[in-house]
């Protein structure tokens, strides 16, 4: 049997039905068809979720279940070592995937062999209202600082990304349940010295915040973790954190607060640095600067 150029991975759990078709249909719509849809079903005894899968009768398809629910880190690298394709697409069991994304990172894959895991730009959908994200960093330097940083990101964006299977079999990197719901970032942050990154300027994904997403449901977790995450990364690669500590010397404006007198004029303004905080009279003379220790 000829093997799929690429593997399409989604695991899912107890998803909104609406979801999962909106999720399948965007998958099978794609203007490139060289795929197959791996679905793991790791709520197995949600009936309603099989028969949506099994509704459909693409060949593409193919449909497992787990024997009981093994959580979603086991459940992604059982996806993994199940696949065929040569590119691994992660589609998560809630986002939307836009029409040319298999197509475009597929392309950029083959025009671009040393680089291992590409993704793209994202648009947000909270309460059905679509919100364009912050552009994210194209280049691999950029992308691995962003690993090291303070902030919750995880690039490429992970629901939006297609990695080249051979990376991960080569270098042994899987998914790490410990880090879990934050297992998406880890495996970036655990391939930095393996392979390159690269965001295409395209908005390649819809991500759907309805309530039942992973971020949402394990919140606690998804803030406690990042600290933890961040100091394993800064301890591993410490020539990207040299560089981020210098870069946040140079920083512009973060926040900016300003007191008022008759709801015009400005008596205090305080604008917050990477390196220092600067309190000014009347927004021009600075009367106070305070420096910052570095991190």
């Amino acid at each position: 049997m000829k093997k799929p150029k690429i593997s399409v991975l989604t695991p899912v759990y107890n998803t909104k039905p609406d979801a999962l078709r909106a999720m399948i249909d965007s998958i099978l719509s794609q203007t490139f068809t060289d795929f197959e849809f791996l679905i793991l079903n790791d709520s197995p005894n949600n009936t309603e979720l099989e028969n949506i899968v099994m509704s459909y009768t693409d060949k593409r398809i193919r449909y497992m279940k787990n024997d009981c629910n093994m959580g979603i880190t086991k459940s992604r690298n059982k996806l993994i070592d199940l696949a065929r394709g040569e590119y691994l697409a992660i589609a998560d069991h809630d986002d939307i995937s836009m029409p040319d994304r298999l197509k475009l990172e597929s392309d950029f894959l083959d025009n671009n062999p040393h680089i291992g895991a590409v993704g793209g730009n994202v648009i947000e959908i909270k309460n059905g209202k679509e919100y364009p994200t912050a552009q994210r960093p194209i280049h691999d330097h950029d992308i691995k600082l962003s690993l090291i940083n303070d902030t919750y990101v995880c690039n490429p964006v992970h629901s939006g990304c297609m990695i080249r299977k051979s990376v991960l079999d080569t270098s042994g990197v899987r998914y790490t349940e410990k880090f879990s719901p934050c297992e998406d970032r880890m495996l970036f942050i655990d391939l930095i010295p393996h392979t390159f990154f690269h965001n295409l300027p395209d908005v390649v994904l819809k991500y759907v915040w309805d309530g039942n997403n992973t971020t949402i449901r394990q919140w606690q977790k998804m803030y406690d973790l990042p600290p933890t995450i961040v100091a394993y990364a800064r301890e591993k690669y410490p020539i990207y954190y040299d560089e981020w500590k210098q870069l946040q010397q140079y920083k512009p404006v973060r926040k900016t607060k300003t007191i008022k007198i008759l709801g015009f004029m400005p008596i205090i303004t305080i604008k917050a640095y990477g390196k220092c905080t600067k309190i000014y009279l009347f927004n021009k003379i600075q009367i106070i600067r305070i420096n910052h220790k570095s991190m």
